[in-house]
């Protein structure tokens, strides 16, 4: 049996990967915070399904401490992440910070694996062809920033920790709301593309995402390396819209708005509300949906990870669209 911790374990991402833990018999504790209501059905979920719950900041030294105690394999999922209405500085004490108290924590405790999740975010604004793990990082917001800041501590502690970092691409399926709004929105027909809609996605369903965490857990030339990890193929906007609305008998978008106006009142919103504590409705990161495009190479994954993706996007959706129905989120 192996003692798992999982950090950020009450997300989407953390606490499907604790489920898949607990149903192979790993003892698995999670530790995370309840923001959302979301985080708080899913902290419930693995109470009962097993987990050791403990709730906390990274911030917090002497909780990280304890929690890494008597642990083999740390997954560091915890991050500032989708806050639009908080400070830069809470980007950095979580995301580079908190990363650093988990690594030194993890480090005193022998954690014989310590899989670090970060971010396809540190690439920044579309690059040209297929991207790898060397291609040029420009993160333009301040999560990316931190992520690679995060990302760095972390290969930082090779020489005194097993340590991998995981770049996760776009992840849905069952348990994720970040999609909901997309497929909610497809089958009421209010939905409607801003842009072009050919910027492409290379999303990788949470399953998938999974397996490729478990066997960074588990390769021996995985120590020390950075993966990218994504799906089985990369689909534009339009195609990803498509697909969602045949699932679910929804009526395909026919308008599409132009990108400069929505960028404008993006980046309005956020000058204005974000000093005064508001979340905005929308900001520049949430139009990120609409105009990057990223396609990355499996190359290094295959290699060193053995690690080949098989849920395809529509396979992906049917399941996820099931899950959102079971749970009458549609």
């Amino acid at each position: 049996m192996t003692n798992i911790l999982i950090t950020g374990g009450t997300g989407f991402i953390g606490s499907r990967l604790a489920l898949h833990c607990l149903e192979r018999g790993d003892r698995v504790r999670v530790y995370g915070r309840l923001n959302t209501p979301a985080e708080t059905d899913n902290a419930e979920k693995l109470k009962q399904s097993g987990a050791e719950v403990v709730l906390g900041s990274m911030t917090e030294k002497q909780r990280v401490a304890e929690a890494v105690d008597g642990v083999d394999i740390v997954f560091h999922l915890a991050a500032a992440q989708h806050e639009a209405n908080v400070p830069d500085a809470l980007f950095w004490d979580v995301n580079l910070r908190g990363t650093e108290t988990m690594l030194a924590a993890a480090a005193a405790a022998g954690v014989r694996r310590f899989v670090h999740g970060s971010t396809i975010g540190v690439y920044g604004s579309a690059l040209g062809g297929v991207i790898d793990e060397e291609s040029p990082l420009r993160p333009d917001n301040i999560y990316g920033i931190t992520k690679l800041a995060g990302e760095r501590a972390v290969m930082a502690f090779r020489d005194r920790l097993p340590v991998v970092v995981i770049r996760i691409s776009e992840t849905y399926g069952p348990g994720d709301r970040r999609l909901l709004k997309l497929f909610r929105g497809i089958a009421k027909g209010t939905f409607f593309v801003i842009g072009s809609g050919d910027n492409i996605h290379h999303l990788i369903y949470i399953q998938d995402l999974i397996d490729g965490f478990m066997r960074a857990a588990d390769a021996e030339g995985a120590v020390g390396e950075l993966f990218v990890l994504a799906g089985k193929q990369p689909l534009t906007t339009l195609e990803m819209v498509r697909t969602v609305a045949r699932v679910l008998n929804g009526r395909l978008p026919r308008m599409h708005a132009p990108m400069l106006p929505f960028m404008m009142l993006a980046a309005a919103m956020e000058l204005t509300l974000r000093p005064l504590g508001i979340q905005p409705p929308l900001h520049r990161r949430r139009m990120d949906f609409f105009r990057k495009s990223f396609l990355f190479s499996p190359r290094k994954s295959e290699e060193l990870l053995d690690f080949h993706p098989q849920v395809d996007f529509h396979e992906g959706v049917s399941r996820t669209a099931e899950w959102y129905r079971r749970h009458d989120l549609l």
